[in-house]
């Protein structure tokens, strides 16, 4: 299966003490960040990968190339790998738009490539199927929701999404990882859009079909020091294991 990896953001927030290249491409001992995302797909069969670049994405075409150099997890053989170069900031779904140009298949995944998160996507296909999801994505627990936007199931159906709220308490939030069909890629328009502000309201609000679950897997955001520097110490202690 195809998957499209968002790796075209600045990364302001993590240049102090990555400076000198793409966020995603931020090394843990002697790999980028990106290596144990796109690894970590392998291992589900995930082999043909879109980057998303903008921001010094040379680099990243740099150093992992064809793919035809890199192994894939599963043993299936080796890596596909492409490129779509956004000439400006596009926003989430906008680099989608962009890098869709290169989706061949009827479905692929969205990852956000400075995320790594430990799931069964095996799973959000057999979702995707059963329920005839235009989109299937993932959510995550948090200890408290109002430090980010609520994203809400019921029955496995999407019914809120992004909804603030000032009481802290527990609950869902969006996990970035999304299994989506080319019907609803096409109807993203072009230029700089939100997947996460626009679209995705925008379909619950016209009742397309989304849908998804809660995974409780390893997640980690490298968009800040502390996160880097916490992922490279759970790569030493074997939490994430290659």
């Amino acid at each position: 299966m195809q998957a499209i990896l968002l790796a075209g953001g600045l990364g302001t927030r993590l240049r102090s003490v990555v400076s000198d290249r793409p966020k995603p491409m931020a090394l843990i001992e002697d790999r980028p960040f990106m290596e144990y995302v796109v690894h970590e797909l392998s291992r589900h069969g995930i082999t043909d990968i879109i980057f998303a670049v903008g921001y010094k994405g040379s680099m990243v075409e740099d150093y992992f190339g064809d793919g035809s150099q890199f192994e894939a997890a599963d043993g299936s053989g080796r890596l596909t790998i492409r490129y779509a170069y956004e000439e400006e900031l596009l926003g989430t779904a906008g680099a989608i738009k962009n890098a869709g140009k290169l989706v061949t298949e009827d479905r692929f995944f969205v990852l956000n490539a400075d995320t790594f998160y430990q799931l069964d996507y095996s799973r959000l296909v057999q979702m995707q199927e059963q329920m005839n999801l235009q989109m299937a994505l993932v959510l995550r627990e948090v200890p408290d929701v109002s430090r980010y936007g609520q994203a809400v199931l019921e029955e496995g159906r999407l019914i809120g999404f992004n909804e603030k709220t000032t009481e802290a308490k527990p609950g869902t939030i969006n996990g970035g990882v999304y299994l989506m069909t080319r019907e609803l890629m096409e109807d993203i328009p072009e230029g700089k859009v939100s997947l996460e502000n626009q679209m995705i309201p925008k379909w619950l609000g016209e009742g397309r079909l989304l849908g998804g679950f809660v995974n409780d897997g390893y997640f980690i955001d490298i968009g800040i020091p502390e996160a880097y520097f916490q992922f490279i110490e759970d790569v030493k202690k074997g939490v994430v294991v290659w």
